[in-house]
């Protein structure tokens, strides 16, 4: 494998934080408008439309059998992720979901572990368990008794069920990669994760009064194919081969903070201070993630 220099790799993956902070934010704002399953299909939909002209222009689309299959299972995950994402967003917030989020990188341990055999430092398992801790006390304002009586509503355990699968995510690019270009990997994830969709619901198209979509809901689609989408599944793939699954998910630690960050700037105001020491708390616990090396 070509080696790249890691503080790259690491930029790519904050970026695609910010972009995936912004997701939850504007699926808040239109999901109201569409069933949750059609709105993913039109979001991967639209993605694939844009991004397979440039890909076969650069790369070529190198359409396989043996892509298709291994593109299908990621896009799977993918698909049912995306699903609970907007349906969840009916019943709860986008802070909330960025808080449940924050057990992806521990479920994607666990999958890492039987799927790839790779086994974590002690100093590794520590730090996950304390950016969940951290990640708990920024969303709780640092409230020991909040955090302690702690109830889940509807849309967070749907959420948390997508999120089971978006931690399979990771593990499965690196079990299924077999060189092609992240680029090509991207676009059939895209197709294939149209087709599941489609499969699913697509007759539930001819349905919908599409005229009386508003357009703003139609600017976020746009949005969500293109930025959090096309960009972030390419960020993704492309570091999980250089990080590995437990570096590149550890980066969700940095979703309620992000998500808190866009709520003021949109005017929904500031945090608590109490919420700093659990900031700290991730920062570190990402810190000894991103230096640790994995054991085998």
């Amino acid at each position: 494998m070509i080696r790249r220099p890691l503080i790259k790799i690491h930029l790519f993956m904050l970026l695609s934080a910010i972009l995936v902070s912004t997701s939850f934010i504007v699926g808040a704002a239109i999901t109201s408008a569409l069933d949750p399953a059609l709105l993913t299909l039109i979001r991967f939909s639209v993605a694939a439309t844009i991004f397979g002209p440039i890909v076969h222009q650069r790369y070529g689309l190198h359409f396989s059998f043996s892509l298709l299959w291994r593109c299908s299972l990621i896009s799977g995950c993918m698909v049912f992720f995306f699903c609970a994402m907007f349906l969840s967003l009916r019943y709860t917030s986008a802070l909330n979901i960025s808080v449940i989020f924050a057990l992806v990188p521990s479920i994607s341990c666990f999958y890492s572990f039987f799927l790839l055999r790779e086994r974590l430092r002690k100093e590794q398992f520590i730090a996950l368990f304390c950016g969940l801790i951290g990640v708990l006390w920024v969303i709780f304002d640092g409230d020991i008794v909040r955090l302690l009586t702690m109830q889940w509503n509807h849309g967070d355990m749907i959420f948390l069920g997508g999120c089971c699968f978006m931690g399979l995510y990771a593990p499965l690019v690196k079990i299924l990669h077999r060189g092609e270009s992240m680029a090509v990997i991207t676009f059939w994830v895209l197709v294939t994760g149209a087709i599941w969709l489609f499969a699913y619901t697509g007759k539930d198209l001819a349905t919908v009064s599409w005229a009386e979509v508003p357009p703003l809901v139609w600017v976020g689609i746009c949005y969500l194919a293109v930025f959090t989408t096309i960009v972030t599944f390419f960020l993704t793939q492309y570091s999980v081969l250089f990080l590995g699954p437990t570096k590149v998910t550890a980066y969700s630690y940095l979703y309620p903070g992000l998500v808190l960050v866009l709520n003021f700037l949109i005017g929904n105001g500031l945090p608590h201070a109490k919420i700093i020491p659990g900031v700290l708390v991730v920062l570190v616990a990402m810190f000894v993630l991103m230096r640790a090396r994995e054991s085998n």
